[in-house]
């Protein structure tokens, strides 16, 4: 292969010869190794490739040849598919070409072969090395593997075989889960018992001596002793599951995800079948997907997406030595309403330490803590709780009307009403009674953190943590640093959130911080266009060509209207210049409305008028004003000092409010439009990163 990895870690393919009781001739054995352990996991790049090859040259050179061929992994991992570190390398589509044909006639060779073929599937097995594995006749899998395709969440398809292979033997529309809905769902993975259910893998094998197991079942098949039967796929349901490959992408992507709609492609030409010529037209057709979407910029801002989320959220940019962080072995929570009972919750199930609810009524205390204690029935229900482990959790969850409980806590987070007043009084009261060390947190959405220390006497002790609901499923804690917060308190608040297992972002104390900000700017923009005389529908359409999880409309009923007053009103407050309080939001605070639809498509009776304006726009002028908005306020936050940098704000779109990977978080969507340019006069990343090489 010409196409070459800057900085390649090369997976060798390392052959041994097996002399196993009951076979006549030897089994040859490649195990799959980059030389690092487990962290480092095995993937293909271009050496990788042709180490495989090279090892399946010497197999086919041995005299006497081998009774059977076997491809296992190292220690906890098979393979986890293509290099994508080496994608910058790739600078012409000859070069993404060959990258893509190259795969394909390697693990064909396994396909091909006269001499029967195993995957020993000790591990994760991941995108390609999950093909790998497919190209080979026979598979074992261990209980602890796990097996996807994550290469349609980031823009990818499964480009060596994967959407020809794995329709044609388990069927199209389990196949379309694994590929499309499982991979668009936050690239939810496959066990290994599950993945044997399905038919992806023949024979499920204890991971304790899983490698012998696998030597005796592969020595029981080619002598024919174990019999491997595989129903016979149904063809007649295929136009079906292709329509709900259709569905599923247009509702999760809004069709913009261009290697989502190119994989429902490839699942759809996959009903040929896999022999001879069909299999070679089909993965022809995968080399021409592979290539276009390497070579896009969706593609490159996708991965520069994976590595913020993989690299930069596991090393925060401008957090404290972690060694200043102090020990918390107790937590307070004030408040005892939805939130402050997640919070709990998530304090409880990931520390392992005393959490205290308090609230003024005892019957709201009482509900917090059976909120928390019903979450852990449940995770006790779906077997992730021993009951030994469910009556420990239990035991640390307690609640009271006395904020004297507090007085051994590290760490107290409130979660009261968004009122400043409120809240400095919570602190005061808490104040008096915990230690000077204690780290005092708030989990406002928009308030300044400063203004509510200001009055403490140990103001430097006070932290944002912004959580975004739900606290279970979304990963984003902004960490608020205030005028006075001491590196002490900042580093206990980032070593908190690890092990809450969150992804940290360090954020200045600016009015609303990052996500709810722009959030607020893009969903005022879309409101004023509507009290201009915008359709609610078209307003409501404009931003698809983005593929966001949401719809604006949609967006606001998740938030809650008067949450999202509440946030405008403030962003007023501190901006009157670009942020308005729309009377439509304000009406249906007023009326109590939680949506501006009464039934799909249909704008509340009470709520028409909203866009009685006699300016209105078109989808495109809407879409362009949220765009330009947004530039506009990132590279005011990026001037103000919000964030260390433009990646941070990528970071908290994809982790906070759930917005694409294939948009780069944002940024990267608006350099590409020109958006950046024609609002700034430069782009937020330079060409190259997040974007093909210029």
């Amino acid at each position: 292969m010409s196409a070459v990895f800057e900085d390649e870690v090369v997976t060798l393919a390392k052959v041994r010869y097996l002399r196993v009781p009951g076979l006549a001739g030897e089994l040859a054995l490649i195990t799959i190794d980059n030389g690092h352990d487990h962290t480092r996991p095995s993937t293909f790049g271009p050496g990788g490739i042709a180490s495989l090859d090279a090892a399946l040259d010497e197999i086919e050179g041995h005299s006497p040849a081998p009774a059977a061929i076997a491809v296992t992994g190292k220690p906890f991992i098979f393979a986890v598919g293509a290099d994508l570190s080496g994608v910058p390398s790739i600078t012409e589509a000859a070069q993404a070409r060959e990258v893509a044909e190259a795969g394909h006639r390697v693990f064909r060779r396994l396909k091909d072969s006269s001499i029967p073929t195993f995957a020993f599937v000790n591990g994760a097995a991941l995108g390609g090395g999950l093909e790998l594995a497919l190209h080979c006749h026979y598979r074992s899998i261990a209980t602890t593997a796990v097996v996807a395709f994550p290469e349609v969440f980031l823009g990818l398809v499964p480009g060596w075989g994967g959407t020809q292979l794995l329709p044609n033997l388990i069927g199209v529309d389990p196949a379309v889960t694994v590929i499309v809905e499982n991979a668009l769902a936050q690239n939810k993975i496959t066990p290994g018992p599950k993945a044997a259910k399905l038919g992806i893998a023949d024979v499920v094998l204890e991971p304790a001596d899983f490698l012998e197991r696998s030597l005796e079942w592969a020595v029981g098949v080619v002598g024919g002793e174990v019999t491997v039967s595989r129903p016979e796929v149904d063809r007649g349901g295929w136009d079906d599951a292709i329509a709900r490959a259709h569905a599923i992408v247009a509702g999760r992507t809004r069709n913009a995800s261009p290697g989502a709609v190119r994989a429902v492609q490839l699942l759809d030409l996959a009903r040929a079948g896999i022999e001879g010529d069909a299999f070679t037209a089909g993965t022809a057709a995968e080399d021409d997907a592979l290539t276009d979407l390497l070579m896009s910029d969706e593609l490159r801002a996708g991965l520069y997406s994976f590595d913020l989320v993989n690299k930069r959220a596991k090393r925060p940019a401008g957090a404290p030595d972690k060694s200043l962080a102090r020990t918390v072995t107790k937590v307070g929570v004030v408040g005892a309403g939805l939130m402050a009972s997640q919070l709990a919750m998530l304090f409880v199930r990931q520390l392992k330490v005393p959490v205290v609810l308090n609230d003024i009524d005892q019957a709201r205390v009482d509900k917090g803590v059976a909120y928390v204690h019903g979450e852990l029935d449940k995770l006790a229900q779906r077997g992730r709780l021993s009951p030994d482990q469910l009556n420990q959790l239990k035991g640390l969850v307690t609640g009271s009307l006395s904020k004297d409980v507090f007085a051994d806590a590290d760490l107290v987070i409130e979660a009261v009403f968004e009122e400043m007043s409120v809240k400095q009084q919570v602190f005061a009261e808490v104040e008096a009674i915990v230690s000077p060390e204690c780290v005092l947190a708030t989990n406002t959405s928009a308030l300044s953190v400063t203004e509510m220390a200001s009055k403490l006497e140990h103001p430097e002790r006070v932290v944002g943590l912004h959580f975004f609901n739900p606290v279970a499923v979304l990963p984003l804690l902004e960490v608020v640093r205030a005028e006075q917060t001491d590196d002490a308190t900042l580093a206990t608040a980032f070593a908190v959130g690890k092990s809450l297992k969150k992804s940290c972002v360090l954020v200045a104390d600016a009015p609303a911080f990052v996500v709810n900000r722009l959030l607020t700017r893009f969903l005022g923009e879309i409101t004023s266009a509507v009290e201009e005389g915008t359709p609610v529908a078209v307003a409501d359409r404009a931003l698809d060509p983005l593929g966001l999880p949401m719809t604006p409309f949609e967006l606001l009923t998740l938030v809650g209207p008067p949450v999202a007053l509440h946030v405008a009103e403030r962003m007023h407050e501190a901006f009157p210049d670009r942020f308005s309080v729309g009377e439509g939001l304000r009406k249906m605070v007023e009326l109590g409305k939680s949506s501006v639809y009464s039934e799909p498509g249909v704008v509340d009776p009470e709520l028409e008028g909203i866009d009685a304006g006699d300016n209105p726009l078109t989808e495109a002028e809407v879409r362009e004003r949220a765009e330009k908005a947004l530039a506009q306020e990132i590279q005011l936050m990026l001037d103000e000092g919000v964030v260390q940098a433009v990646q941070d704000i990528d970071l908290c779109m994809l982790l906070g409010a759930g917005w694409p990977f294939w948009l780069g978080g944002i940024s990267a969507h608006l350099d590409r439009t020109g958006i950046s340019e024609a609002v700034t006069g430069s782009r937020f990343l330079p060409k190259g990163v997040a974007s093909l090489p210029a």
